[in-house]
């Protein structure tokens, strides 16, 4: 159990932090003003770039939006669609951030969208398998879960650069197509780092969780051989 909580607490502690970071700074960014909605900020972002045949829409939730690749659409959450505020415009610019990725066939996002399918099966079964193997005793079936599970981790590692490259895409184009001014460009970095530490302590934990599992099935064949 103490191995167990090594491995696992401390990641846990930070996607704690980071998901209180993230709240706490959206919150007060919310209430900067900003010259447009974030869906102005995300049209003019993609129209620039001559990528006008990518639709902007709402989604139900806070803190929902995404990129969908294969409808081509960016969804925005109704208060980051509708508020002029530094937040929306960050979130949104994001977004639009990844369909300038999806629009230059960017490696890192391509490689993301293709481990999707594994990475979700992956993180469902991956650990049932390892657990399942271990009751039964079963080495190969507790270590085609660590495989399985293997897989989620893949899709976090290569998540990382995506999200940091999305952010590093929008703010480049919020300052040079003047959405935003040097000292608003800084407040726009707050949101988006802080949203950043939640991708980081998203993967710290899928890694140490895959290296509690390597750890814990290398100590059984150990005791099994002696």
């Amino acid at each position: 159990m103490l191995v167990y909580l090594l491995f696992i607490v401390p990641p846990l502690l930070l996607a704690l932090y980071a998901q209180s970071k993230i709240h706490s700074t959206y919150n007060e960014m919310s209430r900067v003003p900003a010259r447009m909605t974030g869906f102005e900020a995300a049209r003019r972002m993609l129209d620039g770039a001559g990528l006008g045949h990518i639709r902007i829409e709402t989604t139900p939730g806070v803190m929902s939006d995404h990129y969908d690749p294969g409808a081509k659409v960016v969804r925005l959450s109704p208060g980051v669609f509708h508020e002029r505020s530094i937040a929306a415009v960050g979130i949104a610019c994001h977004e639009a951030g990844h369909a300038f990725q999806d629009a230059k066939n960017y490696a890192p996002l391509v490689i993301r969208n293709l481990a999707v399918p594994t990475a979700s099966f992956g993180s469902g079964i991956g650990g049932v398998m390892i657990m399942v193997g271990v009751l039964l005793q079963s080495t190969a079936l507790a270590w085609l879960g660590v495989i399985a599970f293997s897989a989620f981790v893949f899709f976090q590692l290569v998540n990382l650069p995506v999200e940091f490259d999305a952010s590093r895409r929008a703010r480049n184009h919020l300052l040079s197509l003047g959405i935003v001014d040097a000292r608003e460009d800084r407040l726009v970095g707050k949101v988006l780092g802080a949203a950043a530490l939640t991708y980081v302590a998203a993967t710290l934990q899928a890694v140490m969780q895959l290296l509690y599992f390597i750890t814990m099935l290398m100590g059984q064949n150990s005791e099994e051989r002696a």
